[in-house]
């Protein structure tokens, strides 16, 4: 998988592997929020109220659905599309990347405020079109303050430099998948897409640590071997400590018996970004198998959504799409687009040069993702 991804050259076996662990990470987020969704929020003694004394085990209504999900995967989404869109404009010559993940996000931000999609808006492309995403789904302020005008933040400028919050990393898992690109450079974008809107170091390294983590598993690695790279790397950053200590915390977790709800309630602290990801990460360490590790991350007292979210896409990423609950997915909300994003994604990566150059496309593929 990582020849693959160094040379560029793709064979049959990789693509697949590669597709398999794409569908996975996206797939296993939407299904980590969607399980959190009902109980985001509630403490831990109310979620055993409302479910029974396990806590809760298998999804249930939220939003008015089994299985709906949240701001959480509406964004996450808009950040694939926004990765395709940067591969696509390459070709004009054009190349910053998170000016067209704020592009994207942008577009996420008009579905909170309009009725539907704007069929007038050829340059908006395909995803923007999908109706069910224009359902307000507890978008956090952060997000909704950071994109409410064309000003981007930047790491010297960051947007809301005070916000803490998980909502930036639960969207930064696409980023991870992009296996060619080295650990760092992974790392760095993840980090100037977060501060668009969550400017304090908490929450935009956690962003990038996330980030790191699944790149590590999209390319084979263990999920030891990628907490250590990524410790490694977060050490060169500003403001990193609560973020290093998070993980360790994670790991330290892990030696100390059997999984219980009252150690992930510990982990996830006072519930930011942080929280969420020891959380995450001790959770997908633990967990017997993915269904396992989903049930531990929700039952908690914190963002149930951010650290279910979180989890999915570190186990999608690490086991692949089969490992996936096949109940989950029958009734997760937009499933369909997640894996035709997911796919044209996976086609992006691999064999973008056969769909797009300077000189020309593919019949229909700029019309989705177009240039503009």
């Amino acid at each position: 998988m990582s020849t693959a991804a160094a040379t560029g050259v793709w064979g049959r076996t990789e693509q697949q592997d590669f597709r398999s662990r794409v569908r996975g990470a996206l797939l296993g987020a939407a299904v980590g929020d969607a399980l959190g969704a009902p109980v985001d929020g509630l403490s831990l003694d109310a979620i055993r109220e409302a479910h029974g004394g396990e806590g809760l085990t298998e999804l249930a209504a939220a939003h008015g659905r089994r299985g709906a999900v949240t701001a959480a995967t509406q964004l996450m989404l808009f950040s694939v599309d926004g990765l395709i869109r940067a591969q696509v404009r390459r070709d004009t010559g054009a190349w910053h990347p998170p000016t067209d993940l704020h592009r994207a996000y942008r577009r996420w931000a008009a579905t909170q405020r309009d009725w539907g999609p704007d069929e007038r808006r050829a340059e908006d492309g395909w995803l923007a079109r999908e109706e069910w995403l224009y359902a307000r789904r507890s978008p956090s302020r952060a997000c909704l303050t950071g994109l409410a005008d064309d000003r981007m933040g930047t790491l010297d400028v960051p947007k809301n430099p005070a916000e803490q919050g998980p909502e930036a990393a639960t969207r930064s898992a696409p980023i991870g998948l992009l296996v060619g690109w080295e650990p760092q450079l992974v790392l760095q974008l993840a980090v100037e897409c977060a501060v668009q809107t969550h400017g304090h170091p908490t929450a935009y390294l956690t962003a990038g640590a996330h980030t790191v983590l699944v790149h590590g598993l999209a390319r084979g690695e263990s999920l030891d071997g990628a907490i250590q790279r990524t410790l490694a790397l977060l050490a060169a950053r500003p403001g990193h400590q609560p973020v290093t200590d998070a993980l360790r915390h994670a790991l330290g977790a892990v030696r100390q018996g059997m999984p219980t709800a009252s150690r992930v309630t510990e982990l996830v602290g006072d519930g930011g970004a942080v929280g969420a990801l020891a959380a995450a990460v001790y959770c997908a360490l633990v967990g017997e198998d993915i269904r396992h590790g989903l049930r531990l991350a929700v039952n908690h007292g914190g963002s149930s959504t951010a650290s279910g979210a979180l989890c999915g896409a570190l186990l999608g990423a690490l086991h692949g799409e089969t490992a996936l609950p096949p109940g989950w997915l029958t009734e997760l909300e937009g499933r369909a687009t997640v894996l035709e994003l997911a796919d044209d994604f996976a086609m992006e990566m691999t064999q973008g040069p056969a769909l797009h150059s300077p000189a020309g496309a593919a019949p229909g593929w700029l019309a989705r993702y177009p240039r503009a």
